[in-house]
């Protein structure tokens, strides 16, 4: 009989094999419940579900500021023409109106609260994309796409509500026919703007002196 076979004429392995089968084994596992995981992540209400309504810290109404009071969006995010990120106002922000409006009300504790110690108010981000994707604020707010479309109408939300599913296919929808959601620059966080043509029109006029060809490449989003 030959070395390395059994009667049977088989292969005989050596007794360190059945480690190497388990670590694989295990690696394997591993690895399946880690993307696994990653899957739950994507799929999941933070990042794809329309309807995702956070509880947050602070019982802040949009429907009022931005409704009512007719607030710009750009007074709170302030960055969102100058940076990829949209940034989530400071407790200085909110006391510059309520230091005197409404002080003493009941729903302005912690507000007041953080002013005072200096920590932080722990917002919950609504439209919060998955770290494997990359957005720009600025590169969409510049070329003329209005706040209403991705965030919906926030002027009429007590609670911000997400609207659009944030897919890569709704992305992608937009990326290949931007038409639609193209306005001009001036009324960008505009709430109740309406263009006095056809979307499509307007948009196809704007798209083509500012040149706006949006990239449908992979590295465009997943860099």
């Amino acid at each position: 009989m030959s070395e390395g076979s059994d009667p049977s004429g088989g292969p005989v392995f050596p007794p360190w094999f059945d480690k190497v089968v388990k670590i694989g084994g295990a690696f394997a596992l591993a690895g399946a419940v880690f993307y696994g995981a990653i899957f739950a992540y994507a799929a999941s209400p933070r990042t794809l579900n329309v309807g995702y309504r956070p509880e947050q810290p602070v019982k802040f109404s949009h429907a009022t500021h931005a409704g009512k009071l007719g607030m710009d969006c750009r007074y709170c995010h302030n960055t969102v023409e100058r940076t990829a990120h949209a940034s989530v106002p400071p407790t200085d922000t909110c006391m510059n109106c309520h230091a005197t409006v409404l002080k003493d009300d009941e729903l302005m504790v912690d507000v007041l609260e953080s002013h005072a110690t200096g920590r932080p108010i722990r917002w919950v981000r609504v439209h919060d994309l998955g770290d494997y994707a990359y957005f720009n604020h600025r590169a969409h707010v510049m070329r003329g796409v209005g706040c209403v479309s991705c965030h919906g109408r926030v002027d009429k939300m007590e609670v911000v509500t997400q609207q659009e599913p944030l897919s890569m296919a709704w992305c992608l929808d937009c990326h290949r026919a931007p038409e639609k959601h193209l306005r001009p620059q001036d009324q960008i966080t505009s709430m109740e703007w309406m263009p006095e043509e056809e979307p499509e029109v307007l948009g196809a006029r704007i798209r083509e002196e500012r040149n706006i060809n949006p990239s449908t490449s992979c590295s465009a989003c997943h860099r």
